[in-house]
């Protein structure tokens, strides 16, 4: 292996040259405290900037790495202890384009894997990127060493090597390492407990703003009411109460702006682990929960969704169902499908962004028309059927109709950002109103959704497949947009760079016209979990679910399917 003498001799020799010079670097060098590689240099100084990799000996005790999971917290911890470095620290060079420019994943609220950080049993890989510096397209690499060997050494070890950390990132390093374990005991225990969702006493829910996940400053606490309190054992916090929402079907109502949706919202993040101070640090919920809502003109493929929609006008079979122009309640009929094929066994629902004719038909309408002119059965008259058969429970938040009373095992009034357990008030009131929903409609259904086979597609069959992404809005496949904004538990920008090379990993790899949606999704998750999620490529990757998979292939319009016979 060259030293960090080759390196310095190399750009020494370059310095002025033209910028493709800077191919020379590409490599590894040993350094005092750390392996530096050059994994991959931009083409000109404008372009995104280079690949840089740091691989430092694992110095830490092994209990900060010895599970996954906190394996994962102290590889979170890391990251932000070396961002807080460049943050703290920036450096101030010069040159053309992106020369000197440093950047790396910055993570936000949530703890989540990434492959810009990997700790094993005896090193620590951290990757990053660098503008490699120039004058116009003339090589000013003595402008490279100073960024190389004088800005950045002391920012790797104070940040990654144990023995370096400063008293206050021990501190913190501690803090996470003990929430971490404190959050595992709890997604634990919740299961134990048969519940599938919890919220701790003295939560902040709501956000400072549209733009902003951190918490709002002078938030009303969350207060468990006293039926629902759940009293949880923590190994480090010792004891922690709050509101446990046991399995089944949940209504949350009340009025406007007084808190359903922020609850709401709480939950569909408690598939994440948060940080300390973040306020939702113990609002947990199922691992498999899923946010169902319309989706006009989506497509849909081969989805069975005869449970609640079927008799179409057309004649057109909803047994095996596919459009490019989903309605808003084809498309939350085959959203419900997709998500028990997905393996969901919590299903979260808001009333704003849902189908108003999948949700209910209240008495007048069915008066008006008659059911041999509906094809559609509301989501009220299968709700239950949803838990029985598939073992699916329900939160939904309800702000207009009180259909669902009559069906739901738990009723939560949120009366200024508080909760109220008003279930028995409920069920009594709507005895007045037995015509809400309609019992015809309540014979047990062939099935709710059936499995389905993937084709393969002609990325399969190509060289190479550009992947490009949009926020939080697309991504971009051999030029085909695939639209995600409304899959609403993507939360970091990583995760669909991720997902993206996952759906072409897919297609190159394990799609054969055999294998089911969710056994390709199955040996995905497998083999990233064996060998990290670099497997997927070079770029920045971040954590995502089978779940999250198994939507965006749903939502892939030039992929084919069909249905499992």
């Amino acid at each position: 292996m060259k030293t960090k003498q080759d390196l310095i001799q190399i750009c020494q020799r370059i310095q002025g040259r033209g910028y493709p010079a800077y191919k020379d670097c590409r490599g590894e060098y040993t350094c005092p405290s750390y392996i530096l590689s050059i994994d991959h240099v931009q083409g000109d100084p404008f372009a995104a900037p280079s690949d840089v990799s740091i691989r430092v000996p694992n110095t830490f005790p092994k209990k900060f790495h010895d599970t996954k999971y906190r394996r994962v917290s102290l590889e979170d911890r890391l990251l932000r202890f070396f961002v807080k470095q460049l943050k703290d620290d920036p450096f101030r060079g010069k040159g053309s384009g992106k020369s000197g420019v440093i950047s790396i994943s910055k993570p936000k609220q949530e703890v989540l894997e990434r492959s810009a950080i990997r700790v094993e049993e005896d090193t620590i890989t951290l990757r990053f990127h660098v503008g490699f510096p120039a004058n116009g397209r003339k090589v000013l690499s003595l402008e490279l060493l100073r960024i190389l060997f004088d800005y950045l050494p002391s920012k790797i070890e104070s940040a990654l090597l144990y023995e370096k950390l400063s008293e206050t990132d021990r501190e913190a390093l501690m803090i996470a390492h003990s929430l971490a374990d404190d959050q595992h005991a709890l997604r634990e225990a919740i299961k134990e407990k048969g519940l599938v969702a919890f919220v701790a006493n003295g939560s902040i829910l709501p956000r400072k703003s549209g733009v902003s996940q951190k918490p709002m400053e002078e938030a009303v606490p969350f207060l468990s009411p006293s039926s629902l309190e759940v009293k949880i054992v923590l190994p480090h916090r010792k004891e922690i109460k709050g509101m446990g929402i046991p399995k089944g079907i949940t209504l949350i109502i009340g009025g406007g702006y007084h808190g359903k949706s922020t609850l709401l919202m709480a939950l569909e993040r408690g598939i994440y682990d948060h940080i300390d101070g973040d306020g939702r640090e113990f609002v947990v919920c199922d691992p498999t929960a899923i946010k169902s809502r319309a989706e006009d003109g989506r497509s849909v493929h081969n989805d069975f969704i005869e449970t609640f929609i079927r008799d179409l006008p057309n004649h057109k079979s909803t047994k095996d169902f596919s459009t490019e122009d989903a309605s808003g309640s084809t498309s939350q009929a085959a959203s419900v499908s997709e998500s028990l094929e997905a393996g969901c066994k919590l299903l979260l629902m808001d009333e704003d962004t849902s189908a108003a004719n999948f949700m209910v038909r209240d008495a007048l309408m069915q008066k008006v028309v008659h059911r041999d002119q509906e094809p559609i059965v509301p989501l009220v008259d299968r709700i239950e059927q949803l838990y029985e058969m598939e073992g699916c429970s329900t939160i939904l938040v309800a702000g207009s109709s009180g259909a669902f009373f009559e069906v739901a095992d738990l009723v939560i009034q949120m009366d200024q950002y508080i909760p109220l357990n008003v279930t028995d008030r409920a069920k009594e009131m709507a005895l007045a109103y037995p015509s809400l929903c309609s019992p015809h409609t309540k014979e047990k259904p062939e099935a709710f959704y059936r499995k389905r086979v993937l084709l393969p597609g002609p990325i399969g069959s190509k060289d190479r497949i550009k992947v490009k992404t949009q926020g939080l809005d697309a991504i971009i496949l051999d030029q085909e947009p695939l639209d995600v904004r409304l899959i609403e538990q993507l939360i970091d920008p990583e995760q669909l760079p991720t997902l993206g090379a996952m759906v072409l990993k897919a297609h190159q790899k394990y799609i054969d016209g055999k294998k089911t949606l969710g056994e390709v999704a199955d040996l995905l998750m497998e083999e990233i979990e064996k060998r990290g999620l670099s497997v997927l490529g070079k770029r920045d990757f971040c954590q995502v679910r089978k779940q999250d998979f198994m939507a965006v292939m749903n939502r892939y319009r030039s992929q084919k399917m069909k249905q499992k016979r």
